[in-house]
């Protein structure tokens, strides 16, 4: 008897009747129901998200910015949510919200306090706090709205820092726009004051070049009037000695006049004296320092002194009688030299102080000197600061940005939200029924497989009886749930890419693949229940709770606890999960066939289980004969 006789007549013998029939196709579906149906019911529950009742307490009082307007993030905020539909919102009070969640008429709440505004536009004050969003959950109601309910939460405190930001970096960049605008204004002053200050600092060097020729000019003069004051200092005397002798002269004409002959040679005398008297008067005056003019004034005065006095030589000479008037004319030489003799004093007192002020003067003009020169310093250091100062104004003005409108928006709107995410997605399941399809695909396999033995004997009791191969018994005893396990993954995979429309990239080679782990499952259950009877029912029962929590069907199988590792790396469903996945999502297909390869050895070694249970059983024991669990 060969393995395909075998395996036909264990199939006629679950089909024979009505009711086997009945049962064969319920077997058939077992998978189509299990994995079809959970995969339609959690094909996209994101998009029905809006049928989850939410509240929404809004206490926002709004707050005034800086700039004077009126701002009410709550209201904002608010509108957003509604608007975006992404829940079914209701506006409730506080109080009913707070209900509402405890008694499950909502499944979260999100509270918006009073001072909602006011914390955000806190920074603008230098009092920054922060916005306060209260969201009210209760897992009784479901756990998964509550983490759910924590992700939109978090996306709106994103979307109001985000705005919150851009704001605030808008009134930066415009405070640095204002910031420019003055220092523009201030660079204008500073290049206006350099300007001022190098022509202070011209007209300081010109007050310094005519203050040094002045100190030395109003040296010299002092020098020089010292120098007439030391010659002039005995003109006092000499003008007393003048005065004297034109007294005697008055005397003399006095005498001569009686005398005309005997005073005639003496009248001659007397002038020839006064000629040299006028001509050492005139010497010593200019030897005084005297100028020309005042010398000829005093010879002046002196000439017309002696007029009288030469006439009376002339007439004493000529005439004894004019004597008379040559003795008046003498006395008035003698008056005009008295009078000479009494203003000289108050000629030199005038020279002396005269020395005096140039000697101040002199002193004056060099302190002048030296004021200007230290005041041109001093106007060298204000134009070199103030140069500095243009310059550091001009060069900062540069530096300050002044974004137009367009740019200064645009930036702010990055400060704001300075990074931004581009998502590169290789491969994608496309919606999150489509994302557990590999995993359910890959469970419902197993309990198709697990099922078959409700029904199916694993070994044929003919062929163990009438001695046959022990590996042609074996392969008659899987055979028949391989073409079973074919038949539930074609109707699965046909309602699952059909009536679910989750489309495989690769729908040959998903096909193909659970067929393997159709087959592949069918040995494994096949062997546990050809070698261990009732028992291994309970061990694949087993075996797919252990594959439950390892094979990483939901969430990466790295999150398992570490003891739980070689689960993964020892059960066969992970591998069948992770094929999937890449045929269904279309991610590179090198590990496809690694996982085939396993999957082919698990198969060959559950068939060689099945060959050594069928060898063993050739011989009939008691407990065969009456098993002590029946299952």
């Amino acid at each position: 008897m060969t393995a395909l006789r075998m395996a036909f007549n264990e199939l006629r013998r679950i089909t024979s009747g009505k009711l086997p029939k009945l049962a064969v196709l319920a077997l058939a579906l077992v998978p189509l129901l299990y994995a079809a149906l959970y995969l339609y019911a959690n094909k996209d529950p994101y998009a029905n998200l809006k049928q989850v009742p939410a509240a929404l307490v809004v206490e926002d009082k709004g707050a005034t910015a800086g700039d004077g307007t009126v701002e009410n993030a709550g209201e904002e905020v608010a509108g957003e949510l509604i608007s975006g539909a992404r829940f079914d919102w209701h506006r409730v009070s506080a109080d009913d919200a707070e209900a509402g969640v405890r008694n499950g008429t909502y499944t979260f709440a999100l509270t918006l306090p009073e001072d909602f505004s006011q914390a955000l536009l806190s920074s603008g004050e230098f009092t920054p706090r922060q916005g306060v969003i209260t969201l009210t959950t209760n897992d009784a109601n479901n756990y998964l709205g509550s983490t759910i309910a924590n992700q939109v939460v978090a996306e709106v405190r994103r979307s109001v820092s985000v705005k919150v930001g851009a704001e605030a970096a808008d009134r930066l960049l415009l405070g640095f726009s204002t910031i420019r605008a003055k220092t523009v204004q201030a660079a204008e002053g500073a290049t206006t004051l350099a300007n001022g200050q190098q022509d202070a600092l011209t007209g300081s060097q010109k007050l310094v070049d005519g203050a040094a020729p002045l100190a030395d000019g109003a040296a010299q003069l002092a020098a020089g009037l010292t120098q007439l004051r030391d010659q002039t200092k005995d003109l006092p005397a000499k003008s007393q000695q003048l005065a004297d002798g034109a007294k005697q002269v008055a005397d003399g004409n006095e005498t001569v006049a009686r005398t005309a002959e005997d005073y005639a040679a003496k009248a001659q005398a007397l002038v020839g004296r006064l000629d040299q008297v006028n001509g050492d008067v005139a010497t010593r005056l200019r030897a005084a320092g005297f100028t020309e003019e005042q010398v000829q004034r005093v010879l002046g005065t002196l000439t017309e002194s002696r007029a009288p006095l030469d006439d009376a030589n002339g007439k004493v000479q000529g005439t004894a009688g004019q004597l008379r008037t040559l003795a008046n004319g003498a006395k008035q030489v003698s008056d005009g030299a008295a009078q000479l003799a009494a203003s000289t004093p108050a000629l030199t007192d005038a020279i002396t102080k005269l020395d005096d002020g140039a000697v101040r003067l002199a002193g004056g003009s060099a302190q002048l000197r030296d004021g200007a020169t230290s005041l041109r310093d001093g106007e060298q250091q204000l134009v070199d600061g103030a140069n500095k100062l243009r310059d550091g104004l001009n060069e900062g003005v540069q530096q300050i940005p002044n974004p137009d409108d367009p740019t200064r928006e645009s930036t702010a709107d990055t400060i704001g939200d300075p990074v931004n995410v581009r998502g590169v997605s290789q491969t994608s399941a496309g919606s999150y029924g489509a994302g557990l399809a590999p995993f359910f695909l890959g469970l419902a396999t197993w309990i198709g497989a697990f099922v078959l033995f409700l029904l199916l004997k694993p070994l044929s009791r003919r062929g163990l009886a009438t001695g046959q191969n022990a590996l042609r018994v074996a392969l008659g005893g899987w055979l028949p749930g391989v073409l079973l396990g074919a038949a539930q993954v074609v109707i699965m995979f046909a309602a699952v890419t059909v009536v679910v429309d989750i489309r495989p990239t690769h729908p040959v080679g998903t096909l193909g693949f659970l067929l393997l782990t159709s087959a592949t499952f069918v040995a494994v259950l096949h062997a546990l229940n050809a070698l261990l009877g009732a028992v291994g029912k309970f061990v694949g029962l087993v075996l797919l709770i252990l594959q439950l929590v390892s094979a990483g069907g939901t969430f990466p199988w790295q999150t398992i606890p570490v003891p739980l590792y070689p689960l993964h790396y020892g059960l066969p469903m992970g591998y069948a999960v992770d094929g999937l996945r890449h045929l269904m999502y279309g991610g590179a297909l090198d590990s496809v066939g690694k996982d085939a390869l396993i999957l082919v050895g698990y198969l060959v070694g559950a068939l060689a289980l099945s060959t050594f249970a069928a060898y063993k059983q050739r011989v009939w024991t008691p407990s065969r004969l009456k098993p002590e669990l029946v299952l």
